[in-house]
């Protein structure tokens, strides 16, 4: 065969390829799209997520599922999410949680939260809450810390799991008051938030969107939010800095990513519509309704380098809140 027949073999089989995505693209989707949200119902990211995917699911004109599959500092649902074909059928929830689980576990998860995905955008950021049951007898950070340091390790703050964002804000949160608490990890907020509402646990560090009924009844108490600006949605509580910890500052976000993989074409038709949903007015309302904003970037690529940054932040905040998991 000469080499004029092979590059012209060549070109039509690039073309064709070209062609079968192209299609498969403009029919995509043809049935329901599954959203794997690795944190148990009712938490941070599930409100949010179920309110994204609804929308969604009016753009793609196909339904798309959420499935909750929380447990192990939110690794199990990374994981399966890992594991799925890169199709479009599967979406997943990622979270800097995700990173912090990446520099505590290191070599123990079977997922790299960088290379395992095909990033789409970020959706939204927001600060957690730092919140006591009513039994224990502090009104403030700094009577919080005082009680703390008068008995070492005798206060217990609850996590959603090893390694999740709320164990890391709670352990820097320690670090950096000078305080000794007792870290119990629990199988997501759910699990948490009934615990603490029972007053089995004193002090946690959970989402504010779950939280503001119970704040409003009085079945529990802010002291500060871990954000760099108070929340409009509870503006009289303070930031944890603003309260006496100087320097703090912890954010959570969340964004949708598909498996690694996920065609191109897939990749920037979720990104667009995601784009468009979250853009509106009406879900900017929404999201600070529930204790978050809104927060996206223009390019699929812009998101994998936040990730990055991401990434490198994490570590060294592992590395400086002497984490560990227990």
């Amino acid at each position: 065969m000469n080499s004029d027949v092979l590059r012209a073999l060549c070109a039509a089989a690039v073309l064709a390829a070209s062609s079968a995505s192209a299609v498969h693209a403009q029919s995509y989707p043809v049935r329901p799209v599954r959203l794997i949200i690795p944190f148990s119902a009712g938490g941070a990211a599930d409100v949010p997520g179920r309110i994204i995917a609804d929308r969604l699911t009016q753009a793609i004109g196909q339904q798309v599922v959420v499935e909750n599959r929380p447990g192990a500092g939110s690794t199990i649902g990374a994981e399966a999410a890992a594991r799925s074909a890169p199709d479009g059928y599967t979406l997943f929830m990622i979270s800097n949680t995700h990173f912090v689980g990446a520099a505590l576990h290191r070599t123990r998860i079977k997922f790299d939260p960088l290379n395992d995905y095909t990033p789409i955008t970020q959706v939204t950021s927001a600060p957690n809450l730092l919140i006591v049951h009513p039994s224990l007898p502090v009104k403030s950070v700094k009577e919080l810390v005082a009680l703390a340091k008068a008995k070492p390790g005798e206060i217990n703050y609850a996590s959603s799991g090893n390694g999740s964002t709320q164990h890391l804000t709670g352990a820097l949160f320690a670090k950096m008051a000078g305080i000794n608490m007792t870290h119990i990890p629990y199988r997501g907020s759910g699990p948490v938030t009934a615990d603490l509402l029972a007053g089995q646990v004193q002090v946690a560090f959970p989402g504010i969107a779950g939280m503001l009924p119970h704040i409003k009844s009085g079945r529990l108490r802010p002291l500060g939010v871990t954000g760099v600006k108070r929340s409009p949605e509870l503006p009289q509580v303070p930031t944890i800095a603003e309260a006496g910890v100087k320097g703090y500052e912890m954010t959570a976000w969340f964004g949708f990513a598909g498996p690694k993989g996920l065609p191109r074409e897939i990749q920037m038709k979720l990104h667009g519509d995601l784009l468009k949903i979250i853009k509106a007015p009406e879900m900017q309302k929404s999201m600070r309704g529930v204790g978050q904003d809104v927060a996206y970037q223009e390019r699929p690529e812009q998101f994998y380098a936040f990730m990055k940054v991401e990434a490198a932040k994490w570590a060294k905040v592992v590395q400086e809140a002497g984490a560990k998991v227990e």
